[in-house]
C-alpha cells in the first residue's frame, strides 16, 4: 500500500465519495481546471466532468450560496475556499442559512454541505493566507467544526463530513499538507466525527490540541518521556459538538491539562475547554490548566511567523509548569 500525504487523503477521499455518490459536487476557485491552490482537487474534473467539479466565479459569498442551494435541494455539495482568510464573506450564509435550516424548517430542509478551506500558518503566505480561525464557526449552533491531523484522519473524516446530513466546516492544516506521509487504505471507511483521539496514553499530565499543533504536542510528549514523565495526547478533531468526556476522563487521571491551539489565545476554543475543565474537573486538578497559544495580534509575516506559532519548547514549559505546581 502506498504512503500518502494529507492533501492526497484529502484527494483520495473526495474521490472515492463521487465515484460512490453521484449527489457529490465539488465547486470554488480553481479547482477544476487548476486543481485546486493546493492541489487538492487535480484530476477529479478529468475524471468525473465539469459538471461535477465546477470552477466558480472569485466571488466568495455566491460560492456559499450556491452550496447552501444545492444541499438543500438533495445534493451534497463541497465547497472549497482558497484559504480560511477568505472564507469571511461565506459566514453570513452558512450562519445565516446552512446552520438554520433544519432547525427553520423542523427537519423538513437539511443542508449536507461542506466547506473545506485550507487552514493555518507556517507556509510563510501573505497577509489573510495564515490565519486560525476556526473559533468563530464553533459557538455557531448547528455547525459541525473538523480537522485533521494526519493523512489517515484527513481521509476518514472527510468521508464522515460529506455523509453527514448537516453542515460541517472541514479546516485543512496546510503546513502539515505534505509534512509527512503514511498509509491510508483507500477503502472508504469513514471515521467518526464528535470524537477525540488519543493519540498516546499518559498518567501524569494531559495535552489536549487539534491540526498542525498535534506534532508540537507529541514532540512535547516525546521529550517528556525521555524526562520520565507520562503525557496523555488528545486530538480533539471535532471542535463541534466537542467530545468533552474524553477530556475529562483524562484530566481525571493525571490532574493536569495543558491546552495548545495556533488561534489567539483571547477567546480562543481552547478557552472553552479551559472552562469546562474548571466547570467539571476542579477537584481533580493538581494545578491550574494551561494554554499554549498564539498571540492576540495579527499573524506577522514569515520572518516572525515560526515565533508567533506555539513551539514544542513552550509546550514542554507548560507541561513542565503543571508539575511544578503540584
Amino acid at each position: 500500500m502506498a504512503q500518502i500525504t494529507l492533501i492526497e487523503a484529502v484527494t483520495q477521499a473526495l474521490a472515492y465519495e463521487m465515484a460512490h455518490d453521484d449527489s457529490v459536487v465539488v465547486l470554488g476557485e480553481d479547482v477544476g481546471v487548476n486543481g485546486g491552490v493546493f492541489r487538492a482537487t487535480q484530476g477529479l474534473q478529468e475524471k468525473f466532468g465539469e459538471l461535477r467539479v465546477i470552477d466558480t466565479p472569485l466571488d466568495e459569498t455566491t460560492i456559499a450560496g450556491v452550496t447552501v442551494g444545492l444541499a438543500a435541494q438533495g445534493m451534497k455539495p463541497v465547497a472549497e475556499a482558497q484559504f480560511e482568510g477568505f472564507i469571511y464573506p461565506m459566514m453570513e450564509q452558512i450562519a445565516c442559512h446552512a446552520a438554520r435550516l433544519r432547525n427553520r424548517t423542523r427537519g423538513r430542509i437539511t443542508v449536507p454541505a461542506v466547506w473545506r478551506a485550507p487552514w493555518g500558518g507556517g507556509i510563510r503566505a501573505p497577509e489573510h493566507h495564515s490565519e486560525a480561525n476556526e473559533h468563530l464557526f464553533t459557538n455557531i449552533p448547528g455547525l459541525r467544526v473538523v480537522m485533521p491531523s494526519s493523512p489517515a484522519r484527513a481521509y476518514g473524516l472527510l468521508l464522515a463530513a460529506i455523509r453527514d446530513p448537516d453542515p460541517v466546516m472541514f479546516f485543512e492544516p496546510k503546513r502539515i499538507y505534505r509534512q509527512y506521509k503514511e498509509e491510508v487504505p483507500d477503502d472508504g471507511e469513514a471515521l467518526p466525527l464528535d470524537v477525540c483521539f488519543v493519540l498516546r496514553d499518559g498518567t501524569d499530565v494531559t495535552i489536549v490540541t487539534w491540526g498542525a499543533q498535534v506534532k508540537e504536542a507529541l514532540e512535547a510528549a516525546d521529550a517528556l518521556a525521555a524526562e520520565g514523565v507520562s503525557a496523555e495526547v488528545i486530538d480533539v478533531a471535532t471542535l463541534t459538538p466537542l467530545d468533552f468526556d474524553t477530556i475529562a476522563e483524562s484530566v481525571q487521571k493525571t490532574g493536569r491539562c495543558v491546552i495548545v491551539h495556533e488561534a489567539p489565545k483571547t477567546a480562543g476554543f481552547g478557552a472553552e475547554i479551559a472552562a469546562r475543565v474548571a466547570e467539571e474537573c476542579l477537584y481533580d486538578l493538581l494545578a491550574p490548566v494551561e494554554r499554549v497559544t498564539g498571540y492576540d495580534t495579527h499573524i506577522p509575516l514569515f520572518r516572525l511567523e515560526m515565533k508567533y506559532l506555539p513551539s514544542t519548547e513552550r509546550v514542554l514549559e507548560a507541561a513542565k509548569r503543571t508539575l511544578a505546581a503540584s
